[in-house]
């Protein structure tokens, strides 16, 4: 794993030692990569190279585009350029809206196997020692600490800290000259920063090459055009080409390569899904995905829906009209998928 565009020092690349999770997925951790005083880029990528055990190369990816911030800001942010919100669990800690400011207590909580801290106080941290008087709203790029509750009065009090990969206590000293700030060690000073991740999905089950997979397609956004039998899908993303083919479920779609972010497709016949929808009038919706012209598979968070409009047509006299509900049932339908930016189109 390196940086885009590094010589492949040592110190611009590394080799990540994987190791197996409770989960059964193996992770990885680049933990001395860094952008050297002499470099002068203001952004970059981080660039990973994954050859499988047996000498095969997987692919290159990169990461998004990483802005290079040389010296973290210490100016005061007003409410309307500050935007992290405060998020909590239930029970003894009940959340509430509103900015985060310094003093609050707060609780860290992982996202993913959701294991909570107990409540903390939030302190804001300048020369490295934790200022007790401090209450403006916290914003990216400050340095903060985490104090536990409680203690002995005219104590520096106890914050949270890392030392050699594991959450520990650390116990602060008061400050001898100002008695409203306690002095940390560097374990305890923690930087607020946003995090981006990136995922690369593809399937190798069908796939007869040994080529790279990458770079792997993506895709942003979908724009329906037309409808019935005419309807075009056009896919907008990165890394398309024009040896990809866009598939609805099991189905392959007539497509058209515009540019490395658009590709065109034509909206196969419902009647691919199913030969009774005509009579059966229910939404059908099969997920949209790509496959590469070697049979690899790159599925998407996307999926596209048939939705039939009901109209109104003559008939017999003493004919029965539509029950109310159905009536309903497909007019909210139709709110739904045109509020979600869908188009629909009716199918004769």
């Amino acid at each position: 794993m390196g940086l885009d565009g590094a010589s492949g020092s040592a110190a611009e690349t590394q080799k990540l030692n994987f190791e197996e999770q409770p989960d059964s997925r193996e992770f990885g951790c680049a933990k001395t990569l860094y952008i050297s005083d002499a470099d002068k880029r203001k952004h970059f990528r981080l660039v990973l190279r994954l050859v499988l055990r047996g000498g095969r190369e997987l692919g290159t990816f990169h990461s998004r585009l990483i802005k290079v911030i040389s010296k973290p800001s210490q100016k005061k942010q007003s409410l309307k350029n500050t935007d992290p919100d405060e998020h909590c669990s239930q029970g003894d800690f009940p959340p509430r809206e509103g900015y985060v400011h310094y003093g609050s207590l707060v609780q860290l909580i992982c996202t993913i196997t959701g294991i909570t801290l107990p409540p903390m106080i939030i302190r804001k941290v300048a020369k490295q020692c934790a200022l007790l008087d401090v209450d403006e709203p916290i914003s990216q790029l400050h340095k903060c600490a985490f104090q536990f509750p409680g203690g002995p009065p005219g104590g520096g009090g106890t914050y949270l800290c890392l030392a050699t990969e594991k959450v520990v206590q650390f116990q602060a000293s008061p400050c001898p000259k100002e008695a409203n700030k306690a002095l940390l060690n560097d374990s305890s000073c923690w930087t607020i920063i946003g995090t981006e991740s990136v995922e690369f999905s593809f399937s190798t089950s069908l796939a007869c090459t040994r080529e790279p997979v990458t770079p792997v397609p993506l895709i942003s956004t979908l724009e329906l055009s037309g409808g019935g039998d005419v309807a075009t899908l056009e896919l907008h993303g990165e890394n398309l080409h024009a040896g990809l083919k866009v598939w609805f479920g099991e189905v392959e779609a007539e497509t058209m390569y515009r540019s490395p972010r658009s590709l065109v497709c034509v909206v196969p016949d419902v009647a691919a899904f199913g030969s009774d929808w005509r009579w059966l009038r229910t939404p059908i919706t099969v997920p949209v995905s790509l496959v590469r012209a070697d049979g690899l598979f790159y599925p998407s968070a996307f999926s596209f829906t048939y939705t039939p409009e009901y109209s109104v047509r003559s008939g017999p006299p003493g004919a029965s009209a539509p029950a109310a509900d159905a009536d309903a049932l497909l007019e909210s339908i139709h709110h739904e998928f045109t509020r979600t930016n869908f188009h629909l189109f009716i199918q004769t």
